[in-house]
């Protein structure tokens, strides 16, 4: 996890010190008053950032630093209504001018900081303010970790959605995203050991690495060993927090989320990246390069959260989906996913899932399917099952989801996950061609080993249904019987899944069998595996097409009357696919398969954001009060 030891152990320090201050709180109003502070000092920001200031700026982030600090206690410590009693609670009368009506305060907060997130410039001197902005945000967000309150429900989201700072949403999603694209590298003054201007140098150096973003222990960016992904925490803090502001959603909710809503209808604005940071805030339509946001994603897939973004990109933001399908470089895209399917094991069940939805949801475009077929890659470092020399792009897809699904049946069991796999071959199959010789190995292995399955399970069965008197009685009625609905129902499970391989290859055969000899040539080799199920009722229809094309060939060959070398057998098929009448073959519905979203989805998203703030974002949370959801292993 990326949280520094320092501000766990500052947590653990000021633990009293916040709790005596929620005590105190409510007769002296502190809270509001260190706001105002904050209030004021923000106001000049934007100056201070023109002229270089950093007097004011690092007062500002002290003031915020403090705040966050303190609501980040509250939030883990306290009842959603107790948190926005110590908002509600006013200064004595005469207390440094404040004139804020009840409950304004939280609202003023968030919005003093969503202008200084879309208004203020990110120069060197305001980074840090930028970052402890979005810190502040997610910090009082996070409740939903600890709460389980439906957003709907919360005063604190309604505000978030409904309140003054909403009227931005806009210009925060566009800032956000900005925010992620620029990758802006932490300024070097926050990797050293002391500050500029004086910047809270009084505190111990302990804490100095709280103080400079977690940063204070670290190579400086100018270093050659000091570039890596944790000198860009500005991109990555906002890119959690845009993940956590789109996904706030509940299926039967009536409260409207602008930040989901202006993400959705985002559209390209190339050229945007001129430099500046700054956003007009009557932006009416959230407008990014789509050009560099491609070029981000690609090089951050490794990472979950960039996976989550690449996911609502292409299932709801149609203008962003329109564009990825239509880069003639798309192998940049899909390399990284299918590197993250090929080492599925070392990585999250979420990254992985996520890795495969895409695919899928890619697969559904009839010119992706196609496409893929006429790039081709050579020597693929960390593909080690068999060095390849040359593949082209949908070979190498079709390697990684068989591989996927093998590794699912005998490890996993996970019936989601072999469907999506199945599903995305299905969409891209009449499509196949030239398959690599062991792509059309693998496919056909594929089917033979679900064979070996389905006998075992089958043979299992029957040893079962004629077992001995000794044996059924040593076992319970009921356990004896729902052991066999399991085995019955894996069965049921297995022969699904043969049948969907079954209409793969036979969609392949009869839309581009003349494209793919080395696929005839494997299931001529392998034919017995087929003909076994040519009476089989769940198979006969479909393995009547196959076997069609197997008497064909065979024929064909028989003909010749002598050995044949290889070359010579892939000759004989290749002339052959171009006279066979594909006519002669029975007609099935055109296999194509579209990703729905399973219902309810916040069920899944909402806790799964959460999970990926709490283990990637720079913030220590309190492991021991998430109820949100699970965590294993003390993580």
């Amino acid at each position: 996890m990326k949280f520094s030891s320092e501000q766990h152990h500052l947590e653990e320090s000021t633990a009293n010190i916040c709790k005596n201050f929620a005590i105190n709180n409510c007769r002296t109003g502190n809270l509001c008053s260190l706001i105002r502070v904050f209030q004021i000092r923000a106001v000049e920001l934007d100056t201070s950032a023109q002229c270089q200031d950093t007097i004011l700026t690092s007062q500002t982030y002290n003031a915020l630093f403090v705040i966050r600090n303190i609501c980040k206690y509250f939030v883990e410590n306290l009842t959603e209504e107790v948190v926005l009693d110590q908002f509600e609670a006013k200064p004595p009368d005469g207390a440094i001018g404040l004139s804020d009506v009840k409950m304004a305060t939280i609202s003023s907060l968030l919005d003093s900081i969503v202008r200084i997130v879309v208004e203020v410039p990110i120069v060197d001197v305001t980074y840090a303010v930028h970052l402890e902005c979005i810190n502040t945000i997610l910090s009082l967000m996070s409740l939903q970790m600890f709460q389980m309150v439906p957003a709907s429900e919360s005063r604190l989201y309604r505000c978030i959605m409904q309140g003054p700072c909403s009227s931005r949403a806009v210009a925060v999603v566009q800032q956000l995203l900005r925010n992620y694209v620029d990758r802006l590298k932490c300024p070097a003054h926050l990797f050293g050991g002391h500050a500029q201007g004086g910047m809270l140098s009084a505190m111990a150096s302990g804490l100095w690495t709280v103080v400079t973003l977690g940063m204070g222990g670290k190579k400086s960016p100018a270093s050659p060993e000091g570039s890596s992904d944790s000198d860009t925490p500005l991109a990555n803090q906002s890119l959690l927090l845009l993940l956590v502001l789109i996904n706030q959603y509940h299926s039967d909710d009536v409260l409207m989320n602008p930040y989901r809503e202006a993400f959705f209808a985002a559209c390209d604005k190339p050229g945007d990246n001129n430099g500046s940071s700054v956003l007009p805030a009557d932006t009416t339509k959230v407008q990014v390069d789509f050009g560099e946001l491609y070029k981000t994603v690609c090089h951050t897939l490794k990472d979950e959260p960039t996976m989550l973004q690449l996911y609502v990109l292409l299932h709801r933001v149609e203008n962003a989906k329109a564009f990825i399908l239509s880069r003639a470089n798309i192998d940049q895209l899909v390399m990284p996913i299918l590197k993250i399917l090929y080492n599925a094991q070392e990585g999250s069940s979420h990254h992985m899932y996520m890795a495969l939805i895409v695919i899928l949801i890619l697969s559904e475009d009839n010119w992706f399917s196609k496409a893929i077929h006429e790039m081709t890659l050579k020597n693929i470092v960390w593909f080690s099952e068999r060095q390849i020399g040359e593949i082209s792009l949908g070979g190498l897809i079709i390697l990684i989801l068989i591989r996927t699904i093998q590794y699912n049946m005998t490890r996993m069991r996970d019936q989601y996950l072999h469907t999506n796999c199945l599903a995305a071959l299905a969409n891209m199959s009449s499509q196949f061609t030239n398959l690599h010789p062991y792509v059309a190995q693998r496919l056909v292995s594929l089917f033979a080993m679900l064979v070996k399955k389905h006998s075992r399970a089958v043979n299992c069965i029957k040893d079962r249904a004629v077992g001995t008197n000794e044996t059924r009685q040593s076992a319970s009625e009921s356990e004896s019987s729902e052991a066999e609905t399991d085995q019955v129902q894996e069965l049921a499970v297995l022969e699904e899944v043969m049948r969907m391989t079954l209409e793969i290859l036979n969609s392949c055969l009869t839309h581009s069998m003349h494209h793919n000899p080395n696929l005839v040539y494997t299931m001529l080799y392998q034919r017995s595996i087929f003909m076994q199920f040519k009476t089989h009722p769940t198979f006969q229809d479909i393995i009547q097409n196959i076997e069609l094309v197997i008497t064909f060939f065979t024929s064909r060959l028989d003909q010749q009357g002598k050995t044949l070398s290889v070359s010579e057998v892939h000759s004989i098929i290749k002339q052959g696919a171009v006279q066979f009448r594909k006519d002669r073959l029975k007609k099935f519905p055109e296999l194509k398969f579209r990703y729905v979203e399973e219902e309810k989805p916040e069920e899944f998203f909402i806790p799964y954001v959460w999970s990926l703030v709490y283990h990637l974002s720079s913030l220590y949370f309190n492991p021991s009060r998430i109820q949100l959801f699970a965590l294993q292993n003390n993580s």
